[in-house]
């Protein structure tokens, strides 16, 4: 692509990564794949291992690549457009969602060139403060949900939750999955938790959380990851941004290759959300690098690639002002929420 960021490169410190796209089940046995719990479990441990070495070694050599003038004005208004603007604290008031939601519209209300972000998440109860405030924008109202961000509710509490946002305004859902089921090897009950939040979402676009930094390992990121595209998750995304560590880009790594490799064998298109600990944008540009060279350019898209953030977009609206003018402008350029 003429403002690609970043030109293809299989290869990290001088060794192949292992790829599964050769290996990828075709579509036809998807379907049975979830049958029952040993057949879901023996898929899952049938996945390919992660090169841990290989996918931190080439998760750091793609940090590295530097991004000309042209190519990163272009980048960061791409990531400007994948930010889902977020607040989830006990202090959120509707005033500080019309505020932020503001803030999403116009980025830079100095510049009407700038776009604005893909959404704005919010808790349940702060539904319908965004909704009213985004309506007509094409700004998308994201909700967490299913007893954010521990997970630890009875299913029904968690169905509830999930239709409450939804009937609040929500067009986007991020859950949680029930990751003591998930370590304990209890694949199909998180399965099936997943398939019955997705009914619950109707038409709203289900994002699964993962909550990477308590999978302990890479292969268990893999696992996770195609346990809830299975059940059919649109998004799958890193983390709540309450657990360290959060996002990483050797995670997002594995996450985007097992995309890669579902839609492989399925023909399904799933997007990738990093969220938690993302804050420049060298960090964003080093991601959207990633993506290019993991998955391609389809995926360079919002919607197919998001980034969970609340402090993000303030460096990125720093630096958009820093290649237009050349200097750097004061601290009180943007908002601090």
């Amino acid at each position: 692509m003429g403002t690609a960021v970043g030109a293809t490169d299989r290869r990290a410190g001088g060794r192949r990564l292992p790829s599964m796209t050769a290996t990828a089940p075709p579509s036809d046995t998807l379907a049975d794949v979830a049958a029952s719990d040993a057949s879901l479990r023996a898929f899952l441990h049938g996945l390919p291992g992660v090169d841990q070495v290989g996918a931190d070694a080439r998760a750091a050599a793609l940090r590295t690549r530097s991004i000309k003038t042209t190519a990163k004005a272009w980048a960061i208004d791409l990531a400007i457009r994948m930010v889902d603007l977020t607040t989830l604290e006990g202090a959120d008031t509707p005033g500080k969602v019309r505020n932020l939601c503001a803030k999403a519209r116009r980025p830079d209300p100095a510049d009407p060139t700038c776009p604005p972000v893909a959404a704005v998440c919010v808790y349940p109860s702060m539904v319908a403060v965004a909704a009213a405030e985004l309506a007509g924008t094409g700004i998308h109202v994201a909700s967490v949900a299913t007893a954010f961000p521990s997970g630890q509710a009875p299913l029904s509490v968690k169905l509830e939750d999930t239709r409450a946002a939804v009937a609040a305004g929500a067009d986007e859902i991020d859950m949680v999955i029930n990751r003591g089921a998930f370590l304990a090897g209890r694949y199909r009950e998180v399965y099936d938790e997943i398939v019955a939040v997705k009914q619950a979402c109707g038409d709203a676009h289900l994002k699964v959380i993962l909550e990477t930094g308590e999978l302990a390992t890479y292969d268990n990121v893999r696992r996770a990851s195609w346990l809830a595209m299975l059940a059919g998750a649109d998004f799958i995304k890193t983390s709540t941004g309450k657990v360290t560590p959060a996002a990483t880009p050797p995670v997002t790594l594995i996450m985007l290759e097992a995309v890669r490799d579902f839609y492989a064998a399925t023909g399904r298109r799933v997007g990738v959300k990093p969220a938690g600990g993302i804050r420049t944008s060298k960090d964003a540009i080093s991601y959207l690098v990633i993506v290019n060279e993991t998955v391609g350019e389809a995926w360079l898209d919002p919607r197919w690639f998001r980034f969970g953030a609340s402090t993000l977009l303030n460096d990125l609206l720093l630096q958009r002002q820093k290649l237009a003018s050349g200097a750097y402008s004061g601290p009180d350029y943007v908002t601090l929420d």
